[in-house]
This record gives structure tokens, sequence and C-alpha cells, in this order.
């Protein structure tokens, strides 16, 4: 699953549990997270890496990771559709956990159809 298909899933439940999670955009910083993720009644926001289940950070993702841990913030990296899914338990949102799941669910069965045909995308 594209790292772009997490982010949307992400996005999207997080406006649901009536949330926001804007794209950290921050000219001259690279390796700032994706996503800063605000939530009803929780203080802190939570800074999200997205990466591909196979993905890797990079030297400055990590650099920025361990900063924001410094100073007492909330880093999660995650890792596809099943590391959403638990970031989404983590958070207390278990429908959008369900969700999660469903969709990887979704997208492994498909990929077994293509392998048994001979395609992999």
């Amino acid at each position: 699953m594209k790292e772009s298909e997490v982010e949307r899933v992400l996005v999207d439940e997080v406006r649901k549990a009536g949330g926001r999670a804007p794209k950290w955009v921050s000219p001259g910083n690279v390796g700032v997270p994706d996503r800063i993720v605000f939530l009803p009644g929780r203080t802190m926001p939570i800074f999200v890496e997205l990466k591909t289940e196979t993905g890797r950070l990079s030297g400055p993702q990590k650099v920025w990771a361990a900063r924001l841990r410094e100073l007492h913030q909330r880093v999660r990296t995650v890792y596809g559709m099943q590391g959403l899914e638990e970031l989404f338990r983590e958070l207390g949102m278990p429908d959008s956990a369900r969700r999660a799941r469903q969709i990887r669910e979704r997208q492994d069965k498909s990929r077994n159809i293509d392998m048994k045909r001979g395609t992999d995308d």
C-alpha cells in the first residue's frame, strides 16, 4: 500500500474523531514528520511519520524524531496500514482501528488474487 493511501486514512479517521492532522511543511527543515495529529481532549499533539510496510527513516527524519522527543513530544513512525491500526488502538480509537484493519485485509486479499494471476502491482 502506498504511503499516500495510509496518509489519507489517517487524515480521514482523525477528522471523523473531531480532530485534525495537518501536513507539516517546514521549508529549510528536511526530515520533519509528515503530519501533526491534534485530537479533542488531548493537550499534546502527536507527530506522525508515515512509511510503507517496508519503508525506512532517513537520517534527517531520525534526527527530527530525536529532537522532538528531547522536547517531550509524542512521535510515532507508522509502517503501513497495520501500523496505523496500532496507532488508532493506542489512541483509543477502536472504530478507526477496525476500519484500518478492514482496509488492510482487503488489500491483502487483492494482493493474493493478483499473485495467483501472476501480476504483482
